[in-house]
């Protein structure tokens, strides 16, 4: 983690970050929030690999992963009359408390011979139902705190943490699952979410402005309708995600089956694509500017590049390699997309805006994790890894035609000078 002491070697961008006070509080649980759901990556699938049957483990597999994060996106769509006049805080305070209760009695239910299939989905289904909003409370609460010009260096901090954290918490996962059930790595990531709910909880900040306009979650997805750069960015991001969901049920099965290796290995995978996306984050971080399209439909290219070498199951150094150079290019394209939404989206409408665009973008990654779940039960890892690849190349020529279309169609609709006070994109 960065120093903001004087003498200190910080990059520019982040250096008056730390002089916050209250980001210097929160940023410590955040990061160990980040560290329990990396932990998650490995133990959710390798759970639901020992409770599923023979010929159906990588289906289970796909369920479990859509439903640690799919139900948010329904409690973001049904939730908003009522969540979004909650402040940025109680957001996150209520998300963290809700996921340390259900993930917990995760080993509960395993000491207690009570942890059947259906029972794990639905503890984990339960767990994830005001992510969405946890998540847009997470991304709000600095807004008000902090300049424009801070946003992007505050956005690149936080999504290294994320990365970090799918460094050291798969290979931490790795190790622990050699000697515990993966079921009590779920309950550590429940003891960091509780953490995270007392600490927030205890952080007095400025009041922030909660829009008193009806609407919720319906009032974010209008505002995104009325921006052509938020809605291009979305609907691309969606596709994204939907291709890159398999991969998190494939790649154990990878391991496992292809290579015959066990969960540390499934471990330093996640951290070698976590290595590249904090180097590919922190790059972004010390940047100025960048060209927003181009740049976020290479980034989704050169993922797609980097899961080609799966195609070779003689040994796992060529994939290792190639799934580092995916999280690399991946590593700057959270931030970039959470600025874009905080420079374009009205002050009041923020958080509804987030979670809107948060359960929109949740519904994609668990589809395409159970679509991959039922694939790998009718044919192979590396075939699965190999044409979720293909897809994100293809995504990347697509995209330029559709924005470029759209954003033609858009301009030509509107005055050719934007609003005053609105930040202009780079094309």
């Amino acid at each position: 983690m960065f120093s903001a002491l004087p003498g200190r070697p910080v990059p520019g961008p982040y250096r008056s970050l730390f002089t916050d006070r209250t980001f210097r509080r929160l940023m410590p649980v955040f990061a160990l929030s980040d560290l329990g759901d990396g932990m998650s990556v490995v133990a959710v699938a390798w759970l639901a690999f020992a409770l599923g049957p023979e010929g159906g483990r990588g289906a289970l597999a796909g369920i479990a992963v859509a439903s640690y994060v799919l139900p948010g996106a329904l409690g973001a769509l049904v939730l908003g009359r009522w969540m979004r006049r909650l402040p940025a805080r109680r957001l996150l305070v209520t998300d963290a408390a809700l996921r340390a209760v259900l993930l917990g009695a995760v080993p509960v239910a395993h000491v207690a011979g009570l942890l059947t299939p259906p029972v794990y989905v639905g503890l984990l289904g339960a767990s994830s139902l005001l992510h969405a909003w946890g998540k847009a409370g997470k991304h709000a609460l600095f807004a008000p705190l902090l300049p424009a010009g801070q946003r992007l260096a505050a956005n690149s901090v936080l999504s290294t943490s994320l990365w970090s954290a799918t460094i050291a918490g798969p290979a931490l996962a790795g190790l622990l699952a050699g000697a515990v059930s993966p079921a009590w790595i779920i309950g550590l990531n429940a003891a960091t979410f509780a953490v995270l709910a007392l600490r927030a909880g205890r952080t007095t900040l400025p009041r922030t402005p909660v829009s008193p306009m009806s609407g919720g979650t319906q009032r974010g997805l209008g505002v995104l309708r009325r921006q052509p750069e938020l809605l291009g960015l979305l609907l691309v991001t969606w596709v994204f995600n939907l291709a890159f969901g398999p991969v998190e049920v494939a790649l154990p099965l990878f391991v496992s089956d292809n290579l015959g290796a066990g969960a540390g290995l499934l471990g330093a995978y996640w951290a070698a694509f976590g290595i590249g996306a904090v180097i590919g984050t922190l790059a972004l971080g010390a940047a100025r500017r960048l060209p927003l399209w181009p740049a976020m439909l290479g980034i989704i290219a050169g993922h797609g590049i980097g899961l080609l070498p799966f195609a070779l199951t003689d040994t796992a150094l060529p994939s290792l390699i190639g799934f580092a150079f995916a999280g690399l290019v991946y590593g700057p394209y959270s931030a970039l997309s959470f600025t874009l939404v905080q420079d374009r989206a009205p002050a009041d409408s923020l958080t509804t805006v987030l979670a809107a665009r948060g359960a929109v973008l949740l519904t994609a990654s668990p589809l395409g994790a159970a679509l991959g779940g039922f694939l790998l039960d009718r044919t192979g890892a590396p075939v699965v890894l190999v044409g979720c690849g293909a897809l994100m190349i293809l995504i990347a020529p697509a995209g330029f035609v559709v924005l470029g279309l759209y954003g033609g169609r858009r301009r030509r609709q509107r005055p050719s000078h934007p609003p005053a006070g609105r930040a202009r994109c780079t094309d």
